[in-house]
């Protein structure tokens, strides 16, 4: 099948290779004899240099050359090249009809008949002008950059390879690190750091970070050249190619030593002030103590010596005087108690603990302590995440926050006790920087009454701090109440306004261990006579004797020892039956703890019961009782130590 004719069909090659050449508009694309003079030209040569073919053909193609390439032979060179080597190629200005310059790309073919002699060039120029001023631009670009970074001697900014090695050094780093560009570019980053950061592995961290995540940002201590140090501000960047591959970091250092070294005069001023501070609280609670004592001290000595009075006359009630005495002693151990909780020394046994339980089986109990005329609320929350503390401690805290309530409360109103959840961001614990953030259940008792004025509420939780009349409050409530929370890892914190109230929120951290659950002894105490052996040691022989006769009242059989020596003694004896082992804590050399371990490699089986006065000792670290670990904090009543030693002899192995 034959194909339509076509207009071109009746014109000639060379017509139509014409045609081709004159539709590029482009390019100027034209010919040249062997003396670099103008044969043809076309519409891309007029559009570009402004000549028409009349204006330039027969004219030297030298024309469109600057007069300082002219002076310098290139037209010349440019036709020698293509004659020897076949073409040549290259870039530059050239110069329009009306004198304006643009930059082009040169292409000149040498044209050879069929027996190889030289008839001619063909020559292609294009128009690249915008090219090349946005290539310019990028150079200028590049050049202002690296003034600017030439002229900054402040910070130390640097390139390094992927690997870590120094590629380009500015002033400022020579400044502050002391290396010239020729020492240092080539080596290795980690030139700069302390030999402890290296062993732990910080350059090689800072790197992988700034891969990753694109930026490591820190501070610490770095070497100069000769080897001192300072305290440095450290960015890196990471730098990508077009493909996302890294090509290498960016490093900015700055020289903070003098912000560091201001910021730990301040540290040391701030800690002065805190001495200074704690000092006269210290006197402050060493008065209330000493007054607060030595009323009790008076009840009881008191006390004693009309018991001693009546004793010698036949038939006298000696009951009061002993009465009044116990009560002056407990009341004395009450305030020793609330004194470890402030100072949290008191000893904790932490347990998991559902918070909503707690609170609503708490509820009616506080009713009945309040009265009728508090309506006493519990809240909880759905979901509610479960705390680690000392449930009975966690109790006082809240009757003591509850009674306070009371008091603010004469006329009668309304005691809420609610917990929640509550996540504490980095923005919150900036405004409590004793708080780190995490998870917490805070519990919380508000109150309708008074409120507190604010120079109140900024001392409410010192200890023996109290608005109460004389007599009325010893002002260790609040401050006990607090030393428990901090104790358990937690802060407590007072919201109040006059008339509207109080709210004292006491944040606990959030549990997230496995639940440990306790055998409870379902059966009652052993009624009758017992024929368990306790072994009682204590180096205050006083205290031992009455110890070995309460237990002796309770139909226990005794054996006393002064000291752990003395006791290893007995236990060493084969013949020796020991049921149980009652040991002070804080005695002349070997202390109850390490007696406790090595009773229990003589005697595997023994259940050991601690005693102690002070609760910073070998069984307490941290505020917490060592796992396995059975203690009565003195002074102890006949009633808890017959409790707790039937507890101890009744668990189950």
């Amino acid at each position: 099948m034959q194909s339509p004719k076509s207009k071109l069909d009746g014109i000639g090659d060379a017509a139509r290779l014409q045609l081709l050449i004159d539709a590029i508009i482009d390019y100027a694309i034209y010919m040249i004899d062997v003396d670099g003079t103008v044969r043809s030209w076309n519409s891309g040569a007029q559009r570009l240099k402004g000549y028409s073919p009349d204006e330039i053909i027969g004219k030297s193609f030298a024309s469109f050359y600057t007069p300082e390439d002219r002076a310098k032979g290139l037209p010349e060179r440019a036709l020698r090249v293509a004659t020897q080597a076949g073409r040549f190629s290259a870039e530059g200005w050239r110069v329009r009809k009306d004198g304006g310059r643009f930059w082009a790309s040169v292409i000149v073919d040498a044209i050879r008949n069929e027996g190889g002699e030289l008839i001619g060039f063909a020559k292609v120029t294009r128009d690249i002008t915008e090219r090349q001023q946005a290539h310019e631009e990028l150079l200028n670009s590049e050049r202002r950059y690296r003034q600017l970074i030439e002229a900054v001697v402040d910070y130390a900014i640097f390139q390094l390879d992927p690997l870590g090695n120094v590629t380009t050094w500015n002033p400022g780093a020579e400044r502050i690190k002391g290396y010239t560009p020729p020492e240092i570019i080539g080596r290795h980053f980690s030139a700069f750091y302390t030999p402890e950061d290296i062993e732990l592995g910080v350059p090689t961290r800072a790197l992988s970070e700034a891969a990753v995540q694109g930026r490591f940002e820190a501070e610490g201590w770095r070497l100069r050249k000769d080897g001192s140090r300072f305290w440095a501000s450290v960015i890196i960047d990471r730098i990508m190619d077009e493909t996302g591959g890294i090509v290498g970091f960016a490093k900015v250092t700055r020289d903070v030593t003098d912000r560091k070294r201001a910021e730990h005069e301040l540290k040391h001023v701030q800690e002065q002030l805190a001495a200074s501070q704690k000092l006269e609280a210290v006197g402050q609670l060493s008065g209330g103590i000493a007054h607060d004592f030595n009323n009790l001290l008076m009840i009881v000595l008191g006390n004693l010596e009309t018991a001693e009075r009546h004793a010698m006359v036949p038939g006298a009630n000696l009951n009061r005087a002993v009465a009044n005495a116990k009560r002056g002693a407990q009341r004395a151990a009450a305030l020793t108690s609330r004194l470890l909780a402030f100072s949290r020394r008191q000893a904790l046994d932490p347990k998991p603990i559902n918070v909503n339980n707690y609170i609503n089986s708490l509820q009616e109990f506080l009713q009945r302590t309040l009265g009728e005329r508090i309506e006493v609320q519990a809240v909880g929350s759905a979901g509610l995440w479960e705390i680690e503390a000392d449930a009975n401690h966690l109790e006082s805290a809240i009757v003591n926050l509850a009674i306070n309530a009371r008091d603010a409360m004469p006329d009668g109103g309304k005691l809420t006790l609610e917990a929640a959840n509550i996540a504490a961001d980095e923005d919150y614990c900036r405004l409590n920087p004793e708080l780190a953030p995490g998870h917490y259940v805070a519990i919380c008792v508000t109150d309708t009454g008074g409120g507190m004025w604010r120079d109140v509420l900024s001392h409410a939780f010192e200890p023996f701090f109290t608005t109460k009349e004389p007599g009325h409050g010893t002002g260790l409530g609040l401050s006990q109440v607090y030393g428990f929370v901090k104790q358990s890892g937690g802060h407590a914190k007072i919201y109040s306004e006059v008339g509207q109230g109080t709210t004292i929120k006491m944040y606990f951290p959030r549990f997230s261990g496995s639940a440990r659950h306790e055998e409870v002894a379902s059966e009652e105490l052993a009624e009758g006579e017992l024929f368990e052996t306790i072994l009682v040691v204590e180096d205050d022989d006083d205290l031992r004797s009455y110890i070995s006769d309460v237990l002796r009242e309770l139909n226990y059989r005794v054996l006393s020892a002064r000291s752990a020596q003395a006791a290893l003694t007995i236990l060493l004896q084969d013949d020796s039956k020991v049921d149980l082992l009652l040991t002070d804590v804080v005695m002349p050399g070997i202390n109850g703890r390490e007696l406790g371990r090595r009773a229990h490699q003589i005697r595997p089986g023994l259940k050991i019961l601690y005693m102690t006065g002070y609760s910073r000792n070998a069984v307490v670290h941290q505020g917490r009782l060592d796992e396995g670990v059975n203690l009565l904090e003195k002074p102890i009543s006949q009633a808890k130590l017959a409790l707790r030693v039937r507890e101890i002899l009744d668990q189950i192995e």
